[in-house]
Parts: C-alpha cells; sequence; structure tokens
C-alpha cells in the first residue's frame, strides 16, 4: 500500500461513550462466564458428594450376605511378602482387593523374631512369641532338654488356642492348608483329613487355590466353612536366595496376584466373592544380605569363648544359652567388652541383652524356652559362629521389627470391610480378634486389643 493512499475502513473512534459501551460488554461477558463455571463447579462438587455420600452411606454398616448363610473368612498368607512389593509391577487383583477394601497403609507390623513359624502362629493365636511357646525356629526346652523344630507336632510346644481350634469350638468348621501348627492336634482340633491336608511343598500354587475353593462346593446341608487358610511359600524362598530387589522378585510377587485372581475368579463363579470376607497378609519382610555385613563369634575368644553348644541360633538373631553354673551377666559383660573394643570386625553392628533387658516393644523375655542371652544384630547383618568360604549373599529375616524391611502387607476385602480404606498399621496380633468378630464368636485370652476390631471392620446391622 502506497504511503499516502487512503483507508478502504473508517478507523474506530475511540470516543468516550464507545470506551464505556466496550467495557460494559466485556463486563457483561465476564458475569456470563463466572456464572457457567459456578454452575459447573456446583454441580460437580454435587455430584461428587452424592457419590461420596451414597458410598459413606454404604460403609456405615457391613453389607448382607447374598448367598451365604453365615460370614465365611479366606485367611491367605504369602511367606516374605515384604511391605512395598505390592509396587513392584503391576498387580491388579491384589490392587483391586486394595481398592475396594481395608487395607495398612505402611504395612502389618510383625512379633518378633520375625520369623515365619513364630509369625504365622501369632497371627493364628494372637499371642506374643513368648506366650504361644514357637520362640523360634529352633530352641530347647530347659526343664525337659527337648528340642523343637519346625516338624513337632507335639501339642505341649504350642500354646495359645489358634483360630482352628476356637472355630472348632463353636461346633464350625475350619479348613486349614498348610498353617504352621496347625496338624498340631489339641482341643477341639483334631485336623480332620478332609480339611486338614499335611504340608507338602511340592503342591502347585494352582492346586492350593483350587483346594481352598473346592472347600465351597457343598451338597445339601453341609456348611461351607467358616474358616479357610491358603499358604504360599513365596516370595520367601526366592528372597533368601536372591533378596528383595531382584528381578525374581517381581516375577514370583506377580504369580501370587495370578493366584488372588484365581481365587477370585472361583468365588465369582460361585457367586460368593462379595460374601467372603478376604484377608491377604504376609508373615515378615525381607532385606539384602551381604559378604561384607557379618559378624563373627570366634572373634571375641580374646575376651570370651562362645562354644557351639551354648548357641542354639544364629543368623539375624543370637540365642545363648551358656551351662549352669556359667553367670549369663558375666558373659554378657564379655561379649559387650569385645564387641566394643574396635577389634572385631563389625563388631558395633551387634547389641547384646540379657533378655530381660531386651527393650518391652519386642516382648521376648517371658519365657524359660527364650535363652537368657539374646542378640540383635543391625539390619541386614548377620552373626555367624566363624569365618567361611560360603557366600552370604542374598536376603534373610528375623531382625528387630521396628525395621520398616520386616514388615508385610494386610489387605481386607468383604462385607465387613470398608471399600478403599486405608488404616495405621497393626501388629499381627490384632489379626485373631479381627477374624473372630467376622465370623461372630468369642476368641480365647491374647494379646490383641479387644477393642481393635471395632477400628478396623464395618459394625453388622
Amino acid at each position: 500500500m502506497a504511503r499516502n493512499s487512503e483507508p478502504t475502513t473508517a478507523p474506530l473512534l475511540h470516543t468516550p461513550a464507545a470506551a464505556t459501551t466496550t467495557k460494559l460488554n466485556k463486563f457483561v461477558a465476564l458475569l456470563a462466564f463466572l456464572s457457567l463455571a459456578s454452575a459447573v463447579v456446583f454441580a460437580v462438587l454435587y455430584f461428587s458428594n452424592l457419590g461420596s455420600a451414597s458410598k459413606a452411606n454404604d460403609d456405615k454398616a457391613a453389607r448382607p450376605l447374598s448367598t451365604l448363610r453365615r460370614p465365611a473368612v479366606v485367611l491367605i498368607s504369602s511367606d516374605g511378602f515384604r511391605f512395598g512389593y505390592e509396587h513392584k509391577t503391576d498387580l491388579p487383583n491384589i490392587r483391586r482387593l486394595i481398592s475396594n477394601g481395608t487395607s495398612a497403609d505402611a504395612g502389618l507390623i510383625s512379633s518378633f523374631p520375625t520369623l515365619t513359624f513364630p509369625n504365622h502362629y501369632s497371627i493364628a493365636t494372637g499371642l506374643y512369641p513368648s506366650h504361644h511357646g514357637i520362640v523360634n525356629h529352633k530352641f530347647v526346652d530347659p526343664a525337659t532338654g527337648d528340642r523343637f523344630n519346625m516338624s513337632s507336632h507335639d501339642p505341649r510346644w504350642w500354646l495359645g488356642e489358634p483360630l482352628w481350634e476356637t472355630v472348632a469350638r463353636h461346633n464350625l468348621t475350619a479348613a486349614v492348608y498348610s498353617w504352621p501348627g496347625s496338624e498340631v492336634k489339641k482341643g477341639a482340633w483334631d485336623c480332620p483329613p478332609k480339611y486338614c491336608p499335611p504340608y507338602n511343598l511340592s503342591v502347585p500354587f494352582e492346586e492350593r487355590v483350587d483346594a481352598a475353593l473346592a472347600y465351597f462346593d457343598t451338597d445339601g446341608d453341609e456348611e461351607v466353612p467358616s474358616l479357610v487358610t491358603l499358604y504360599f511359600d513365596q516370595p520367601d524362598h526366592l528372597g533368601h536366595q536372591f533378596g528383595p530387589d531382584d528381578e525374581v522378585i517381581t516375577e514370583s510377587v506377580a504369580r501370587i496376584d495370578d493366584m488372588i485372581g484365581r481365587l477370585i475368579a472361583g468365588l465369582e463363579e460361585r457367586r460368593l466373592f462379595e460374601d467372603v470376607n478376604i484377608v491377604l497378609l504376609g508373615d515378615h519382610g525381607m532385606v539384602g544380605t551381604c559378604e561384607s555385613k557379618l559378624v563373627f563369634l570366634e572373634d571375641l575368644s580374646p575376651w570370651v569363648d562362645v562354644p557351639r553348644d551354648w548357641v542354639e541360633y544364629y543368623s539375624t538373631l543370637l540365642s545363648v544359652r551358656p551351662p549352669p553354673g556359667v553367670s549369663p551377666a558375666e558373659v554378657v559383660e564379655k561379649m559387650r567388652r569385645g564387641l566394643g573394643s574396635g577389634r572385631v570386625e563389625n563388631g558395633a553392628k551387634l547389641r547384646v541383652y540379657l533378655k530381660e533387658e531386651l527393650p518391652g516393644r519386642l516382648h521376648y523375655s517371658d519365657s524359660e524356652r527364650i535363652p537368657p542371652i539374646i542378640g540383635m544384630p543391625d539390619e541386614g547383618y548377620l552373626v555367624l559362629l566363624k569365618r567361611s568360604n560360603r557366600s552370604q549373599c542374598g536376603g534373610a529375616h528375623g531382625y528387630d521389627n521396628a525395621y520398616f524391611s520386616m514388615r508385610s502387607i494386610f489387605v481386607g476385602h468383604g462385607p465387613r470391610f470398608r471399600k478403599g480404606w486405608q488404616v495405621p498399621s497393626f501388629e499381627n496380633v490384632e489379626v485373631y480378634n479381627v477374624v473372630n468378630a467376622i465370623l461372630g464368636i468369642d476368641g480365647a485370652p491374647n494379646d490383641g486389643s479387644p477393642s481393635f476390631p471395632q477400628s478396623i471392620l464395618l459394625p453388622t446391622k
């Protein structure tokens, strides 16, 4: 366009009246936009609150049973399922239970020592190991000199009243699949072959799930078992071999999720999934270990000799029982002197106690089965008798239950559990009362809180 050519349209006249009209139009448009936005926000909030209120109403009381005549619990243990494993990979079935159920937000707190048998029996009885008698995987009864191991089924070792015995005492049926202590015949429980198969590590996981589901296929007036337990020995075994961070653990956890999916599908086929209360948990966690984190008892020889026959257990926990005539207090004093000398490799990583001096939170002194001297290595360290060339890399558990690595998971799903609800972490001795509350039966005296089930379960109508 030439510099002196005329414009093709008239210029906008910025008169005061025109400016006022423009501002007014903008203001009206702004009001209209804000009104529309407010309406949208109100609608979103209204229907969101309506949905929340509806969910809250649903969760005011336990949901009624549609098929079963009385409550039922499937209690599932995945051995060594450390808290946090549920985030290792996509686990759609476990995630489904968590999203539509109640879970412990920072995991389930294991009992001390964080070992398989003591913790499975704490879950089953609501008692700490010092009270239910299974204080370790191997120990001695000082009154008789008899030795306990994990194949011992004599009822004199197994104190307290486990869930299956409580259920039987109320003339109800329990079906217990390979839970530590379930093969022990005591009280009202006689381990009937139909409902108490012997532990068999070689049985595939799929067959274990199918066996549990078969208990729900009843004829005529036969009652569905009130309690069904299911046990998986993984990811614990692989955790010991490879440690908690290896990719095989991710694969193992995914396989456990597949088994949970198989169980859910089987219950859905029977139209029982929403009627059955599922409790998924583990007994303890897992932490990595390796050669650089070892304490050798033979290194204490300049201060005190700890013979092999004094040592009842060593690894993630040290249990020492000196013979009569040898003062445990003197042995502990000499061990402490050596460990604190700076001349024992990793000596500062092992704390040694007279059992009555252990922190009270461990609940690990009220039993003659617990040796008088207890050593607690730091997380990830192992206590060995003497040096060797054997590789010690892998994973372990048994440590102080204050370590998060020793925690497991807790997930509850079913008519007694709120949907999408999280609760603070709690000790596994509380599970006994929770299961009994679901079943509506009175349990035996235990170390759990009688009021705890009210904090985690929906009330019955």
